[in-house]
């Protein structure tokens, strides 16, 4: 699989645009374009981001190329969409960009019925609370549609969280879909917390969730 190394996680079902500029991912994207497979976002472990080989971290996600601009100067703005997690065994550096010999990461089953559904509903329950404290000043009421899939639902709430780049590595790696949401309890927490903090001070500058953010969560009543 072609390898794009990034200062960035990016979790399975979440989408990213790409400005693509250096003429070894150009390359990658065309192939990709060419054969219709998808390339994989890893985070850097060492090294730089633009120019040189950068180390990356063994775990990322498989992204499909949904459309792409393509500049004057070659340049080109790629949107991909993350679909699967895979732990890299053997990286290619023959060619101008990585090629990584890859196996999927598998999420165990959930085998803890009880467990699982006093988790999940908490995560709901708190991710619409701060979705709620995001837009109440808009003044509208609004529906939180949630993924059923627990799996989803976990990268979902995460991909929206701001978090340290290890944090999100973290996550990205654990295969026990409760220990992940058990993980991102606290930072919901916090997210709560610092909203709250930023409505008492309105000077205050906390990270807040936008419309772009919220639309596939959100629907109006």
């Amino acid at each position: 699989m072609p390898l794009f190394p990034l200062n960035t996680v990016l979790f399975p079902y979440a989408s990213i645009q790409l400005h693509v500029f250096e003429e070894r991912y150009r390359e990658m994207v065309r192939l990709c374009l060419h054969e219709d497979r998808p390339f994989g976002v890893v985070l850097i472990r060492s090294g730089p981001e633009v120019g040189g080989r950068a180390e990356p971290y063994l775990v990322g996600t498989a992204c499909r190329i949904q459309r792409v601009h393509t500049y004057d100067d070659g340049r080109l703005d790629v949107h991909v969409v993350g679909e699967r997690r895979f732990r890299i065994r053997e990286i290619d550096d023959s060619r101008p960009f990585f090629m990584g010999q890859v196996e999927p990461v598998i999420e165990h089953e959930i085998e803890d019925v009880g467990r699982a559904e006093e988790l999940l509903s908490r995560a709901r329950t708190e991710f619409e609370m701060l979705i709620r404290r995001q837009i109440e000043r808009q003044e509208i009421s609004v529906k939180v549609v949630f993924p059923s899939d627990p799996v989803v639902l976990s990268f979902t709430i995460a991909n929206l969280l701001q978090m340290a780049n290890l944090e999100k590595q973290r996550l990205l790696e654990t295969t026990d879909t409760l220990e992940r949401v058990e993980d991102l309890i606290p930072v919901l927490e916090r997210h709560i917390l610092e909203a709250e903090i930023s409505d008492a001070a309105p000077s205050a500058t906390y990270y807040r969730l936008g419309a772009d953010d919220l639309r596939e969560w959100i629907t109006p009543n």
